[in-house]
């Protein structure tokens, strides 16, 4: 597959991707990264039929010891941020032995895949404040960045929430280091095993940018000639670049395939 950086498809093979989710909306109020439950799920669940997994998540506590309101609210965010995408949702229910910082940094994407809000806050506001000479962030910035343009959408308590809540699951994520202000930001680990799971699925994708240069990728420090480096140095893609324009092809032409193969790829970053 040869791609130019604006990541533009033939309008039928477009047509057929599944997209991330761009309506705003506020459920990270109440489930922020959920590592340890996206891990029992993907551990659990039937790939090929989601929609049966409510009951015995409910009756078999895939989740622990929580009330069936809690089961809930995890069980739809599963469904928002893995049962939407049924490729992705078939290699992570048959990927063995993923680790533990994979685990987080998958869960990072899936959260900025669902919810547009935090795919801005850490693709681009977290980038912005890495650029400053002091970098790092407080819930007085955040809060001022989601109070930008939202102030008749939600109350003052709301977007404290919604400060402390993206807070949280960035800091689960790796990207911020400290839970006290001022936070220092750092990026997380990224092994071959999940920059490979990563780009193969945005290739399934209808996105905003491109493969090479997208909130997802650059959120954990992956762009430019650091990202053409780490891939040209996984054994299942080739790029080459000639000006602006990119060559990309994979040896696996979806996840499903990928996942059989996987186990070439480094789990260490």
């Amino acid at each position: 597959m040869s791609t130019a950086p604006d990541n533009s498809d033939a309008p039928d093979e477009d047509a057929k991707k599944l997209a991330e989710t761009r309506e705003i909306h506020t459920r990270i109020l109440r489930f922020q990264l959920g590592v340890e439950e996206s891990r029992a799920y993907w551990q659990r669940v039937d790939a090929a039929d989601p929609q049966r997994a409510w009951q015995p998540a409910l009756e078999e506590r895939w989740f622990g010891a929580v009330s069936e309101s809690r089961v809930k609210v995890i069980m739809r965010e599963m469904q928002a941020r893995y049962d939407a995408y049924p490729p992705a949702l078939h290699a992570l229910a048959n990927w063995e032995a993923m680790a533990p910082a994979t685990r987080a940094v998958i869960c990072h994407w899936h959260l900025q895949l669902a919810d547009p809000l935090y795919r801005a806050f850490t693709g681009d506001f977290l980038e912005e404040r890495r650029q400053a000479l002091d970098p790092t962030v407080s819930r007085e910035q955040v809060l001022r960045w989601v109070s930008r343009g939202n102030e008749e959408r939600w109350g003052r308590t709301t977007r404290v929430a919604f400060a402390s809540k993206l807070l949280t699951a960035a800091y689960n994520a790796g990207l911020v280091a400290s839970t006290r202000d001022p936070r220092p930001l750092q990026y997380p680990r990224v092994s071959d095993r999940a920059l490979s799971y990563m780009v193969h699925l945005l290739r399934e994708l209808h996105i905003e940018g491109s493969l090479l240069d997208n909130p997802y990728l650059r959120s954990v420090g992956l762009s430019g000639t650091f990202l053409e480096d780490r891939l040209r140095t996984l054994p299942n893609i080739t790029l080459r670049r000639m000006g602006h324009l990119v060559e990309f092809n994979t040896l696996t032409p979806d996840l499903s395939a990928w996942i059989l193969r996987s186990h070439e790829l480094s789990e260490a970053s």
